[in-house]
Formats: C-alpha cells, sequence, structure tokens
C-alpha cells in the first residue's frame, strides 16, 4: 500500500503542476493526509484528520480539494442510502462494491471477479454498451447481527429484513387470528415498511399483511436469509 501511495503522490503532483493549480502545496497535504485511512470519509472527517495533524483549513477550500482529486481519478464520491456524502480513495484500474450496516453505518468493500463476469454478460446479453456501474448491499453486518437478541418480538424486526416465525406468544384468540390471516410458525416473512400509527406492513408467500403493534409484539420471530417460499396466489391485504 505504501508504494501504491507513494504512485498516487507522485502522479498528483505532475498532473496538478502540469495544470497550474493554485494552492499546490496545501492541496497536496490534503491529498497526504486523505491516503493515510483506506476509509469512506465525510468532509467534517477529513477536517478532523488535519486537524490532528495541526493543520487547519476552510471547509470549503477541502469541498474544493476533494471535487479535485474526483475530477482526476484520486478520489471517489459517494452517497449511499443515508443521504451523507463520502470521499473514497479511488484505485486506478480497481473497481469494488459495498456493503453498508443499516445498523452501525459500517461500510464494507468487496471484490467478486464471477460478479463482474455476470453484469458483463447481462449488459451483453441486451446489447447494452456499459459504461460504469455500481452495486450497493444494505443490509446488518455481521457484528450487529451477534449483538441483536437470537430470538425477539416482530416489533424489532427493522424494514427490508427476513425473519422467520418461531412462535406466538399469545392466548389462543391471537392465535387463531394470525392463522387464519395466513400466518403461522415457521413461516418466513419480510419486513415492508413500519406505518406513522406502529402497525407493521409484512409480507409471506406473497401475501401482503398489515399488523398492529400489539399482535406483532406477540410475534416471536428469529432472523434468517432464506427466501420466504413463493406460490402463485395473488397478493392481497390483511
Amino acid at each position: 500500500m505504501r508504494q501504491i501511495h507513494a504512485q498516487e503522490k507522485e502522479q498528483f503532483r505532475k498532473l496538478f503542476q502540469q495544470e497550474n493549480i493554485d494552492d499546490f502545496e496545501d492541496r497536496f497535504k490534503i491529498l497526504e493526509i486523505f491516503l493515510t485511512t483506506e476509509r469512506h470519509l465525510t468532509v467534517d472527517e477529513v477536517v478532523q484528520l488535519l486537524a490532528q495533524n495541526g493543520q487547519a483549513y476552510s471547509p470549503t477550500f477541502i469541498i474544493e480539494t476533494l471535487k479535485m482529486m474526483c475530477d482526476y481519478g484520486f478520489a471517489q464520491k459517494n452517497r449511499f442510502k443515508n443521504g451523507q456524502i463520502r470521499y473514497e480513495h479511488r484505485h486506478p484500474c480497481q473497481h469494488h462494491d459495498h456493503m453498508i450496516c443499516t445498523k452501525c453505518g459500517k461500510i464494507i468493500e468487496f471484490e467478486n471477479d464471477q460478479l463482474e463476469l455476470l453484469q458483463t454478460q447481462i449488459a451483453g446479453n441486451y446489447k447494452f454498451h456499459m459504461l460504469q456501474h455500481k452495486m450497493e448491499i444494505y443490509g446488518i453486518c455481521g457484528e450487529c447481527m451477534q449483538m441483536q437478541a437470537r430470538m425477539m418480538p416482530l416489533t424489532q424486526a427493522r424494514t427490508g429484513e427476513r425473519v422467520k416465525i418461531e412462535s406466538i406468544n399469545s392466548g389462543q384468540r391471537a392465535k387463531t387470528r394470525l392463522l387464519t390471516m395466513g400466518l403461522r410458525p415457521g413461516d418466513i416473512i419480510e419486513i415492508i415498511t413500519r406505518q406513522p400509527q406502529g402497525q407493521m406492513v409484512v409480507s409471506a408467500d406473497c401475501k401482503r399483511f398489515v399488523l398492529g403493534q400489539g399482535l406483532a409484539q406477540k410475534i416471536i420471530v428469529e432472523h434468517t436469509n432464506k427466501l420466504p417460499e413463493t406460490t402463485d396466489a395473488t397478493c392481497v391485504e390483511n
């Protein structure tokens, strides 16, 4: 990595001086600090890193420099689902995708040659000339999964999660109601949305269900990566 960073600094110096970029030495210091970490940084985090090194520049100057670094291919600007802008070091001739934890915000980079080949093949099948692409996978990282209880009420599940119904912690009346609706232990359900009134919209077997908070609290679930089984049933709401 040191060799790569040394090459990046040399190319930065050559290109920026060749283009007569103003305040070159200050911009070069920002690049040096930026390369000390291979994380995805916000402007505020870059400001903090510079301050820790005894350097202070206005956020406007830093943003302007980061934009130049993006324009010349030294950095890449990302806006993930939470809307926050982050910058990462852009490695020449390399491509990676991201997994983003919706609980702690961790960003995991990954590369997969088979996935890249498949995307190229898919584009070719549609006679589509692909210029660029990105993949962002949102979910919960392993560390956050370990911190969560193995069994939990359905009300604790997050939008987009898939969970398996383990049991229904209620009297016979509520159990009968859920069974009548079409929900039973062993079913894999996906959390679609949470409503302002505390209701949850979930899906199972291609059917949608609206559950009140009280009823959802009685449904005990466990996280799962399995896909829900589907049938030819028409999607309905209960």
